[in-house]
């Protein structure tokens, strides 16, 4: 039992000295690079992407579009949208999942500021209502 002892006392000391001695000689890893490929500084730090939600490389948890992707696209603060914008938009997301038949009706700023609008079957009977927001594209299922 004291020779089992002996033994496991020595490996763990081994072990820790080697970890040690990687540490010690372990080289900083590289500044992070910018869009353009140039190491980034103090005072050059990576712009907002639009698709950044919180920490992670690049701000990515689920594996979003790489950096240059939208790299001409900048999210401004207030985007100004106008009831036709809107429409745009959903016609836009329909046809992005796939969806020719559906339609994107009753387009309406509502008196409290959201934008309301309505998607329809191509019979007309409307499926879902929803409102976005005219300053941040924010979308709400209303109905």
């Amino acid at each position: 039992m004291r020779r089992l002892i002996m033994t496991a006392v020595t490996a763990f000391v081994v072990g820790g000295a080697t970890t040690g001695a990687m540490v010690a000689i372990a080289q900083p890893a590289p500044p992070p690079a910018t869009v353009d490929g140039a190491p980034a500084g103090p005072g050059m730090e990576m712009p907002p992407r639009p698709w950044q939600h919180g920490p992670g490389r690049f701000g990515m948890h689920h594996g979003g579009p790489g950096l240059g992707t939208f790299a001409l696209v900048y999210r401004q603060a207030d985007r100004q949208l106008t009831p036709a914008d809107v429409q745009k938009i959903a016609e836009a997301f329909l046809l992005w999942h796939g969806n020719h038949s559906w339609k994107v009706v009753n387009v309406a700023a509502t008196s409290d500021g959201p934008i309301g609008f309505a998607v329809a079957t191509p019979e007309g009977s409307v499926i879902a209502k929803f409102t976005m927001d005219p300053h941040t594209g924010r979308v709400k299922r209303i109905g």
